[in-house]
């Protein structure tokens, strides 16, 4: 069953299509909830546009298409205001027909895509040798929830964590950890602080600085020995990682880790595909390409190089090699980069050398640097811990556990340790992953441990508690399965409220997908917790004398449950049974 605000979308585009000649997907684009329930549940604003090429009064234009639109078994009514939107009044039967196809749906009314593409999402992305740190989280937060959206969009997704696990700082490192001494467990166990160790050997000693340098050459000439010091270290951190993600809750695994490494041997064949394509300019030694578009601030035109004057490659090539392997192999039709705003030029500059070389990239494959902005302190600085060090996400997590321990233990002091250890695990993970993902992703926000945990306002704890209220309900309910098979009845404007943003579901998925940007998911559950709230203030549920009516509003409440879950493990957060 196809949802309304589509349907409406359908059937508004073929009338104009009909009317003006054009394309029947018009209407799509300018329908939108209305943000009034004095405007109706719907609001199409399309005959401006219209007006605009046809040269035409848009009140007229509007007027036309209301006539023409076949939706009067969905619409109760149809006004023009202003100059020219159409204002759309849902019929209750409508409403509830949906709300009953929903009820039963296990997608809750969300379609998998009819045309779904194949999505390389690139995030997380950490370095060998170091504990993961907040810099870590956005990215790793935006992008697992984003693979989630994509996924349960339809999607084949296809994870990629591209670690920093190749470079020069691994020669100081092996050549550190080759003596006897080093080589224990407790040592490779601390790599931080064995990389601290090699820099003041590498900085203060020529001699093991030598010794390092030609380690690299060794790594890089797959030396047996320099190579199996070397893949203890990245074991080791791997370790590190996947205990990280799994405290998290994030879906990466080892096996979707492509490494710097792995793109290695493909590196010389990166030169030869973009020379012999006459794409490469030496300059003061090194390879160069000069995208088109990008100058400095001496209005030159700004290379990527691709090669150094010394032979070795930087990032920009390991970023192209690892494009053209998942446009190639991959057979990647989207291709995701979750990196902060920093990054913005290189990314533009690769994207466009890359669509320089016309055997590389189709002109309809997807090239996207999801930016997002900073994680800062109460100073509104880059977050720090007192110290002025950076701060680990190992320690971040574990904080956000306790300091959510002691609001359930506020809450609710009955509950038992292992309970309250669950729960404060998930209310914890939880409150640190939303309020990243509730904030608009391109702007930096300011780290609040108080607001972030507060069990009123736009917060997981919010949108958690919500779905524990809607559980015990049925919990005190007679029968727990005493509603399945009702009917769903619009008999009040909080029931119609509540049922409206219920089936804009499907609408918010699409747009999250599309424009990557998890905040309207964030927004649609809060705004659906909030009516229900409403909802349950004013329509008596297991106080209902009439049991149709109360079987009915336990479907509302059994939905508006599965979608917060549904919602919230989009987002990768775990509801809980009590708080």
């Amino acid at each position: 069953m196809t949802d309304i605000p589509t349907t409406l979308a359908d059937r508004f585009g073929r009338a104009i299509s009909l009317l003006f000649d054009v394309g029947d997907n018009v209407a799509g684009a300018f329908l939108r909830p209305s943000t009034n329930e004095k405007f109706g549940d719907y609001q199409l604003n399309v005959a401006m546009s219209l007006a605009k090429s046809l040269n035409q009064n848009p009140r007229q234009i509007a007027e036309q298409i209301t006539q023409a639109a076949d939706v009067d078994d969905l619409c109760e009514k149809m006004e023009i205001a202003g100059p020219g939107f159409i204002n759309v009044t849902l019929k209750a039967d409508a409403i509830s027909q949906q709300l009953d196809h929903i009820a039963s749906d296990d997608r809750l009314g969300v379609r998998s895509s009819e045309h779904p593409d194949t999505v390389v999402v690139d995030y997380s992305s950490p370095n060998v040798a170091k504990q993961m740190h907040v810099g870590h989280l956005r990215s790793t937060v935006i992008g697992d929830c984003i693979c989630r959206v994509l996924n349960f969009a339809g999607h084949k997704v296809n994870r990629q964590n591209h670690i920093g696990d190749w470079g020069t700082q691994f020669g100081m490192l092996i050549e550190y950890l080759d003596g006897a001494e080093q080589a224990d467990a407790q040592q490779i166990g601390d790599l931080e602080a064995v990389y601290r160790e090699a820099k003041k050997h590498f900085d203060a000693a020529p001699d093991f600085a030598e010794r390092a340098r030609l380690r690299v050459v060794a790594l890089q000439a797959n030396d047996l020995e320099t190579r199996e010091i070397w893949q203890r270290i990245v074991d080791q951190s791997k370790s590190h990682f996947k205990a990280t993600y799994s405290r998290l809750g994030v879906l990466l695994a080892d096996t979707d880790i492509r490494g710097e490494s792995f793109y290695n041997d493909r590196l010389p064949q990166l030169v030869e595909l973009f020379g012999s394509a006459g794409l490469l300019v030496e300059s003061h030694g090194a390879q160069c390409i000069f995208p088109e578009g990008f100058y400095d601030r001496d209005d030159k035109p700004l290379p990527l190089i691709i090669r150094k004057s010394d032979g070795g490659f930087p990032y920009a090539a390991t970023d192209l090699a690892a494009l053209w392997f998942r446009i190639q192999e991959l057979h990647a039709d989207r291709i995701v980069y979750l990196v902060d705003t920093r990054q913005k030029q290189h990314f533009e500059m690769v994207f466009t050398a890359l669509r320089s070389h016309p055997q590389w990239v189709k002109a309809d494959v997807r090239l996207e640097h999801v930016m997002f902005g900073t994680v800062l302190g109460p100073d509104r600085k880059p977050f720090k811990t007192r110290e002025g060090g950076i701060v680990k996400l190992d320690k971040l997590l574990e904080e956000a556990e306790h300091r959510a321990a002691e609001v359930i233990d506020k809450k609710n002091p009955q509950l038992s340790v292992e309970e309250r250890t669950e729960i404060a695990h998930a209310v914890g993970i939880g409150a640190l992953k939303y309020a990243d993902l509730s904030s608009d992703r391109i702007k930096d926000y300011v780290f609040d441990w108080q607001r972030m945990l507060a069990l009123n306002g736009n917060t997981a704890p919010y949108l958690q508690n919500a779905y524990v209220r809607i559980r015990s309900i049925f919990r005190k309910a007679a029968s727990q399965d005493g509603h399945v098979g009702a009917v769903v009845q619009i008999s009040h404007p909080a029931e119609r409220a509540l049922g409206i943003k219920i089936l804009q579901l499907p609408a918010v998925i699409e747009s999250v997908a599309d424009s990557l940007e998890p905040h309207r998911l964030c927004t649609y559950l809060y705004d659906l917790a909030s009516l229900f709230h409403q909802f349950y203030e004013k329509c008596p549920v297991l106080g209902c004398n009439d049991e149709s009516l109360q079987a009915s509003r336990l479907v509302l409440c059994d939905i508006v449950a599965r979608t917060l879950k549904r919602g919230l493990n989009l987002l990768g957060i775990e509801v809980v049974e009590r708080m």
